[in-house]
């Protein structure tokens, strides 16, 4: 199991119990509804989880965070035994590749490709643990319910999309822009909204950072099923955070009414703005737009807020508030994470480029992340080295030690031929 896999089934154990630690659902009523469903687990497959082990998975987090959720790495690797729980888990998940192999066939597979052999495992131990998961057929769940909801506390839950913005021109280039945004449920002030020029993940970094330093922490993100708010990154960060992160199912914007109608307010209220003084730049599209925001939208009456403006409700709750206590933290947590596997020279690729790694890492695969400063090695969780962008011009002038055996073999050669002269 590689350490990719390993995050990716924590991840999957943090979803789990989110709204657990959140305190978001009656545990009693949240296990009953668990109880017997089956889960698509990163890497295992289709598996069905007890309620003791998610009390265990809870009970690891509160005490030692992230890391704990990680399966543990087998200190047996390489040796000769029987299938262990993992092995189990390993075989089932590429049997769902495979259903429409028979058994006979599907054992025959596992051999042929060096998942097991003969003398290991038989086809009778196979078979057995094929028939215990009932491989055969398809199982499927109930489609969720939805029901309207609203907060009655400011940062339980925040409501997070993108929006289409205004054309502007940045270098003599027209620019399309897009508007990424926060909303809190309860008072409906936006903890953080920026404009760019591009939808990808470094705006959302950017405003999700802004959002957690200005305005606290919320239990949840409610989120859009788009691509960057399903990145690693960010389901690294709530799980680091403590933050529960859901996703609203494809094409279902009713599900998260408050963003959207907050969007549609900025195009009735600000864009029009725009047309009778256009912006110069980017920059000055957001100076213009978080001053709207302060002065106009955050202390203006609010049609579902008892006659309240949100900056009032928001600030009638500061003691339901958990601000972050570094929010250096942040520049960590939101790094982009990646796994390579140092090459002989000392190197690895990333982004079509070479980085140099420090020796000792040389055929381990290491964590990387990244960030605008630079590429960094991390060992649970702590920064131990820097990767470096290869100049292949400078390595040709660096000065190489020699290796003590070529030394020795040196002065062996010298003192031979002395003997000669």
């Amino acid at each position: 199991m590689t350490e990719k896999e390993r995050e990716q089934i924590a991840l999957f154990r943090y979803g789990l119990i989110a709204p657990l630690l959140n305190g978001q659902v009656d545990p009693k009523a949240y296990f009953e509804e668990l109880e017997g469903k089956v889960h698509q687990i990163p890497y295992y497959g289709e598996r069905k989880i007890a309620v003791k082990t998610i009390k265990e998975w809870l009970l690891n987090y509160r005490r030692h965070g992230f890391e704990a959720l990680k399966p543990k790495m087998r200190a047996d690797r390489g040796n000769s035994r029987r299938l262990s729980p993992d092995d189990q888990d390993h075989i089932l998940a590429i049997r769902k590749k495979f259903l429409h192999m028979p058994v006979s066939v599907f054992y025959e597979h596992l051999i042929q490709q060096g998942e097991i052999t003969k003398n290991q495992i038989s086809y009778s131990t196979i078979n057995r643990l094929l028939k215990k998961y009932n491989l055969a057929g398809k199982i499927f769940s109930a489609a969720p319910e939805r029901k309207r909801f609203a907060y009655e506390k400011v940062n339980i839950l925040w409501q997070a999309d993108l929006s289409h913005g205004p054309y502007i021109k940045v270098k003599g280039k027209v620019k399309k822009t897009f508007l990424i945004a926060y909303i809190d449920d309860c008072s409906r002030l936006v903890p953080y909204a920026q404009f760019f020029t591009s939808e990808g993940f470094d705006g959302l970094r950017i405003v999700t950072k802004e959002a957690l330093i200005r305005r606290g922490k919320p239990t949840m993100i409610y989120a859009d099923n788009g691509k960057i708010y399903r990145s690693e990154t960010l389901q690294y960060a709530c799980a680091q955070l403590g933050i529960t992160l859901t996703h609203t199912q494809p094409y279902d914007p009713q599900s998260k009414g408050k963003i959207e109608r907050f969007f549609k307010t900025v195009q009735t209220r600000f864009y029009p703005l725009l047309e009778t003084d256009p912006v110069g730049s980017l920059e000055e599209l957001n100076e213009r737009f978080w001053r709207w925001l302060e002065e106009d939208y955050h202390r203006r009456v609010h049609a579902s807020l008892d006659g309240k403006t949100p900056h009032e409700v928001f600030h009638s709750q500061l003691e339901n508030i958990t601000f972050l206590d570094d929010p250096s933290i942040l520049d960590v947590i939101f790094m982009k994470r990646v796994h390579r596997k140092v090459k002989a020279d000392g190197t690895i690729s990333l982004n079509k480029q070479l980085y140099e790694v420090p020796a000792k890492f040389i055929g381990y695969s290491v964590d990387l992340r990244i960030d605008d400063t630079g590429v960094f090695i991390f060992e649970d969780n702590k920064k131990v080295a820097e990767a470096k962008p290869v100049s292949l011009t400078d390595n040709a002038r660096v000065k190489r030690v020699r290796s003590p055996f070529s030394l020795t073999q040196l002065a062996e050669e010298s003192k031979e031929a002395n003997r000669h002269v």
